[in-house]
């Protein structure tokens, strides 16, 4: 027991060490200078923005943290879900603290991930504008191409004019060059005086292009654009205001669509604590699911569909904080039921099991029922015996089940997340609305064994047929294989990649899926891709 409350403990410890640095942003000189100019951190205005005390899942906190030297914590930019006046909205502030807020390509992909988040769900995104526009030495990977920096604009404009999905900008730094179409494509903008700037392009550019000499503030202050061009809509005069000034703006929306639990809600039967000792110290090793599935769902517990086939998959009905939803899941321990052979392994998904969830999935998507995945899969079953009963047509029919459904889907990853299992628990491609890792998450095509096998078996088999074994150059080849598997397989790789969405821990677990469900909720119509347009309830386009 005691082992097994150490691993999930020290992943815990191990991530909040973590997130510690990167909350940092550029470190501590930097967030001094911000202060001195009379301004708020972006996590301080991020802070003073939400509801206090209501839950928080930051999206991408640890995007690009092994890359460039660790000199682009969180990608320059924060952004997450959560509650303003009792509201769920995305929140995407630019940190100036980090290369004064300027653009890597990882930035454009955490901005582009929390918009599909607020097209998908139907709810209002704020922008905390401070930024200094396309970090220059990386533009190749910010500046072009189908999902460059140009997608933010495009988004903007669908939210607009198709899905009238509110958008609020307040420019509270710089904003230059075609970062500026972002606030100008909003609802509102707002500008703080003496510090806010907008505008395609600086003094400098300016007297380089024109010749003139002009002032930051005299070419696009926050008095320039409220009185002068019209740009912006409101001026302020400092950061707490601006924020103040943001949540009344939320308040006076247009009342959101009422999400109703079905019940009351009640707590789950274990403690999120006992996550520690229910999962096991060896990654490879059973446990039980449903005690899993016990501190993750309402008190109700699970109301198991087909309980006694097929059992190394679980289907069943449960709630979130009231609200109804379907469950999909692996069992990881081994299944003897009444099928012929010998019993199956869990965390494998056969063609009984494959036809069964595809099932399942598609009365929840009939119900209009949200499915929740909770992955701990190792692949499809391989051998003559499953090719025979047609696990390939099995398992597209699972896949299609999945990727057509409708209805919302959040993908909680415990344990595994491997080969083509890992695809049809709706993985990243198929665009569930969101992701969320334990630390224990371990996402890849196989693990570091597996790997090993499949690249060094012919050299091992022809090794042993002639007595001999590994010379110290193979082993050494085959432990770089094992370790470098073991890198990438860790949550926080995934994490810093932007597979998942965020990593928990087990204490914020139940939080999280209760506030990304009720997001999710907003949206009663199609969930799928990142946006669905349906019939234009705006202007149609003309036909001649």
């Amino acid at each position: 027991m005691e082992e097994k409350e150490r691993r999930l403990d020290t992943l815990v410890a191990e991530l909040e060490a973590l997130r510690s640095t990167l909350r940092m942003g550029g470190g501590e000189r930097r967030i001094a200078r911000q202060h001195a100019q009379g301004k708020l951190t972006a996590r301080e205005r991020v802070e003073a923005l939400l509801d206090p005390g209501e839950p928080f899942v930051e999206v991408g906190l640890l995007v690009a943290h092994d890359r460039y030297d660790g000199q682009a914590p969180a990608a320059g930019v924060i952004t997450g879900v959560g509650r303003v006046e009792g509201r769920e909205v995305v929140v995407v502030a630019n940190d100036a603290t980090v290369k004064a807020g300027s653009w890597w390509p990882e930035t454009i992909t955490k901005i582009l991930r929390a918009q599909e988040i607020a097209m998908r769900c139907r709810i209002p995104i704020i922008y905390l504008v401070d930024s200094a526009g396309v970090n220059l030495p990386y533009q190749g990977g910010v500046f072009p191409g189908q999902y460059g920096a140009a997608r933010i604009f495009y988004y903007n404009s669908v939210m607009r004019r198709y899905l009238k999905v509110p958008q609020l900008a307040a420019v509270m730094g710089p904003c230059i060059a075609g970062g500026a179409y972002l606030p100008a494509l909003s609802d509102v903008i707002l500008m703080v005086e003496g510090t806010s700037f907008m505008g395609l392009g600086g003094p400098n550019l300016v007297k380089g292009a024109t010749g003139q000499t002009v002032g930051q503030e005299e070419l696009g202050g926050a008095r320039v654009h409220t009185e002068v061009s019209g740009v912006a809509h409101y001026s302020v005069p400092d950061d707490a205001t601006c924020v103040k000034r943001l949540r009344q703006l939320v308040s006076e929306l247009p009342a959101a669509r009422a999400i109703e639990p079905s019940g009351p809600g009640t707590a789950p039967t274990r403690e999120a604590s006992e996550l520690a000792a229910i999962l096991p110290d060896n990654h490879r090793q059973p446990y039980d699911m449903k005690a899993v599935l016990d501190v993750v769902l309402d008190g109700e517990g699970l109301d198991e569909f087909q309980p006694e086939y097929a059992g190394e998959m679980i289907c069943g009905t449960g709630f979130i904080a009231g609200h109804p939803v379907g469950v999909i899941a692996n069992r990881r321990t081994m299944v003897k039921d009444n099928r012929e052979g010998p019993p199956r392994f869990g965390g494998i998904v056969y063609t009984e099991s494959a036809r069964k969830v595809a099932f399942f999935i598609e009365t929840m998507n009939r119900r209009g029922t949200p499915l929740l995945f909770v992955q701990d899969v190792s692949g499809f079953m391989v051998g003559p015996q499953e090719e025979h009963a047609g696990i390939i047509r099995a398992g597209a029919e699972f896949v299609e089940a999945m990727a057509t459904a409708a209805v919302p889907k959040l993908v909680l990853t415990i344990n595994h997340a491997s080969g083509a299992g890992y695809y049809a628990m709706a993985g990243q491609g198929f665009d569930p609305d969101f992701i969320l890792s334990l630390p224990t998450g371990r996402m890849g095509v196989m693990e570091g064994e597996s790997a090993v096998v499949a690249l060094f078996s012919g050299q091992l088999e022809r090794l042993k047929a002639e007595g001999k074994v590994p010379d110290e150059d193979l082993r050494t080849r085959m432990d770089e294989v094992r370790d470098d598997y073991e890198r990438q397989l860790d949550a926080r790789f995934a994490g810093a990649r932007g597979f998942v969405d965020e990593v928990v821990t087990p204490a914020e677990l139940r939080p999280a899926l209760e506030l990304l469900l009720r997001a999710a909720l907003h949206n009663r119509g199609p969930h799928l891709g990142a946006f669905h347009l349906g019939s234009f309830d705006g202007e149609r386009p003309a036909h001649g």
